[in-house]
């Protein structure tokens, strides 16, 4: 990992690095959180939007005064948005950043001794 770009000698292959075991495990880690939660939050955003659009009469039932099925759902997704930010955050610092941190570690002992 101790070749330049361009074969200049002491530099980081940042090549090497990208396809190293490491930065794909990183990568896969990475993805295997975010792809099913965006999946998730697409459809639960969607189903909203037909209910709304198709299923007028269940979205305007009154729950509890003037609030209907259809607020309580609005607010859901914000509720939803921020609860998923939340979670990747706490994943990040728990299981992504770790990870990172290594591989730059790894980075600057290559950097240190070339």
């Amino acid at each position: 990992m101790t070749e330049r770009i361009n074969g200049d000698p002491g530099g980081i292959d940042y090549v090497a690095v990208e396809e190293s075991q490491g930065f794909q495990n990183l990568k896969r880690m990475q993805r295997s959180f975010i792809f099913p939660l965006a999946a998730f939050f697409l459809l639960w955003y969607f189903a909203y939007v037909l209910l709304a659009a198709f299923a007028t009469e269940f979205m305007s039932q009154k729950v509890w005064g003037d609030i209907t099925v259809g607020l309580l759902f609005g607010l859901g997704q914000f509720v939803t948005t921020f609860a998923i930010t939340m979670a990747y955050v706490s994943f990040a610092n728990r299981r992504l950043d770790p990870a990172a941190t290594e591989i730059r570690r790894e980075l600057e002992r290559a950097e240190a001794s070339s």
